[in-house]
């Protein structure tokens, strides 16, 4: 027993020292390192069988490092699949775009490697150098017939562009006649993108394009989110567009609420002109509008729920989110949505964990880190999030989904049903939320036999 036990330790030893050698582009150390999966009978396929536990080969590994040198021997001596993927769908140049290797990516395209190839969450190469600002490989991939608009759960490469604030990129995409109107699942446009982004330059570009402004994502307009921000040189540039300031979000609230609760005075004083009186603040001034707002949040956060008392009771605590912690819950929520896109998921975590800590009355940072612990498969932490989502945010249709698909995942399925189901009463053109409420009820009768004739 423990002679087969230092057998395996040997063994993943040897698989780890082989990939080491491939990210490290040590050419005659990798060459020795391969000779020894020799097992006289074909080479190459034994070193394309040789994966660490996401299924990454070699070539994957050597193309993420841009190592063109170990790209080279393993296409053209030893013929490995240029296409490959990985757990994630991700071939080697999906890795190399992701990290900006221009010269290896342009050799992976050159030798066969197919541009529109995307990972399971829809990304391809043109995706990842939009998010980078990466123009010359941006170039390069269009040329070769990558499509500007290609979708993924996040988005086409111009909402990725824009919402890393890469002017460079966005100027390139719409000269290749990208959509500035195009959107996520989620309603997420390029425009939106930028100005979560705090890009004035991507929004700039955006608009003269013909992108909308008065559009509305996760019921709130570009307006409500620059005010949330406090930005005024967005707040400005969107009215100037024809943004509405009279649109109410999902809440019923004006932009100039928003920003008056968050403490934004200068975007107060801008939206203040050009916003109709509203009847329920009896003091119409800036001063008054500031101090109503604010006294106001006040006392809502005062009978806030705490999702994570020890004893998972609702207790009652008063929170007081100050709008300097919303800004610092904004800069790490920014910095999980940036891993989440590399798929560093636990950098993801750790990010919108501090982001909550910060900000614990917001729903969206709970799912958000829900999403990413089902991507590590920790469906336990996925459902505690959700259900302290749906607790902050019960009127929220994601927030059902959310639970339900860490339920699923834990094969509970009947549960998981119960919660798409509630999802679909709140959103009943949901057609996410129907197909998943449809695929639960299907598993739950697989699992437990019903589905069987008679």
């Amino acid at each position: 027993m423990a002679s087969d036990a230092s057998s395996a330790l040997a063994e993943r030893q040897k698989v780890q020292n082989f990939l080491s050698a491939a990210v490290s582009g040590n050419l005659d150390l990798f060459k020795k390192l391969a000779a020894g999966f020799d097992d006289g009978n074909d080479l190459a396929k034994s070193v394309a069988a040789v994966k660490d536990a996401n299924k990454r080969g070699a070539l994957h590994f050597a193309a993420r490092e841009g190592n063109i040198d170990v790209c080279k021997y393993l296409v053209e001596e030893l013929k490995l699949d240029i296409n490959e993927k990985d757990e994630d769908g991700e071939t080697p140049l999906l890795h190399a775009a992701r990290l900006g290797h221009i010269a290896t990516s342009k050799y992976l395209v050159e030798c066969g490697a197919n541009p529109a190839i995307a990972s399971e969450l829809g990304a391809t190469a043109l995706h990842h150098a939009a998010g980078i600002g990466n123009v010359e490989l941006l170039e390069f991939l269009l040329s070769k017939g990558a499509q500007v608009d290609s979708q993924s759960d996040s988005g086409t490469p111009l909402i990725w562009a824009a919402g890393h604030g890469q002017e460079d990129a966005v100027k390139l995409l719409l000269a290749h006649h990208a959509n500035p109107n195009s959107e996520t699942d989620d309603d997420i446009t390029p425009l939106l993108s930028a100005v979560a982004a705090g890009s004035l330059s991507c929004l700039d570009l955006l608009i003269q394009a013909g992108a909308k402004v008065n559009i509305t994502a996760g019921g709130a307009t570009p307006l409500h989110i620059a005010a949330d921000i406090g930005s005024s040189e967005i707040t400005n540039c969107l009215l100037a567009a024809g943004a509405d300031p009279n649109a109410t979000d999902e809440d019923g609230l004006k932009s100039i609420q928003v920003a008056a609760a968050r403490g934004n005075r200068s975007v107060v004083e801008i939206l203040f002109p050009v916003t109709s009186q509203i009847r329920n603040i009896p003091n119409w001034t800036i001063d008054g509008i500031i101090n109503h707002l604010q006294s106001d949040t006040e006392k809502k956060l005062e009978g806030t729920v705490n999702p994570h008392s020890e004893n998972g009771s609702s207790d009652t605590v008063k929170l007081e989110v100050t709008p300097e912690a919303k800004k610092k819950a904004a800069e790490a929520k920014a910095r999980g949505g940036d891993a989440y896109n590399n798929k560093d998921y636990s950098t993801a975590i750790d990010a919108y964990t501090q982001a909550i800590s910060f900000d614990p009355t917001d729903a969206v940072l709970l799912s958000n880190r829900s999403l990413c612990w089902m991507r590590i498969g920790q469906a336990e932490y996925a459902l505690s999030d959700a259900k302290a989502c749906r607790e902050l945010k019960p009127e929220w249709s994601k927030a059902c989904y959310r639970e339900g698909a860490a339920l699923r995942l834990l094969q509970r399925f009947e549960e998981a049903a119960n919660s798409f189901y509630e999802g679909v009463t709140l959103d009943p053109e949901n057609k996410a939320l129907i197909d998943a409420f449809r695929e639960a009820v299907d598993a739950g009768r697989k699992f437990h036999g019903t589905d069987k004739q008679k």
